[in-house]
């Protein structure tokens, strides 16, 4: 289900706890697994539940909850947009209104040529750097203007 390399990094992860305590590293085998496939399926979800030794529904919680886990497949460029108060108070719903427009779709839709997902954030703790986005819950973008997201969007269709 995974390879020898993703397994290697879910060990490493799992060499920080006592032997009894495998569950703790669900997250770090989560974020690896997701990197390798490109989102959880149910049965990568169960892999990780058999490989962690804990009942599949308990990684489906965490899988659930958090929303950097993608429990369907993406675009290849994945944008999560902060929309909590203090983002919204310095733009990000306008911000979001524009992505979708400029991008045609809505939050958690992806654009027919699959570069694209949106997808509204919770609170990445950058809100004096507010409207902020999220590239493939890895890069902060901080202060994205229309006109900067425009110019992103630009950017990030080259790559």
């Amino acid at each position: 289900m995974l390879s020898p390399a993703a397994l290697a990094k879910i060990d490493r992860a799992l060499a920080k706890y006592p032997p009894d305590q495998r569950r703790s590293a669900v997250m770090a085998a989560l974020t690896v697994a997701q990197e390798e496939k490109g989102w959880l399926s149910k049965e990568t979800m169960e892999f990780v539940a058999q490989y962690l030794g804990m009942p599949p529904i308990a990684v489906f919680e965490v899988a659930s909850f958090y929303t950097m886990y993608n429990l369907e497949p993406v675009g290849r460029h994945k944008i999560t947009i902060c929309t909590n108060l203090p983002c919204a108070l310095q733009g990000a719903l306008e911000a979001a209104e524009h992505l979708k427009r400029k991008l045609g779709i809505d939050f958690d839709q992806t654009t027919p040529d699959g570069q694209f997902t949106l997808k509204e954030g919770e609170c990445f703790g950058a809100c004096g750097d507010a409207p902020v986005c999220l590239h493939n819950d890895k890069r902060m973008m901080s202060f994205m203007t229309p006109d900067k997201l425009d110019a992103w969007i630009e950017e990030l269709k080259d790559k």
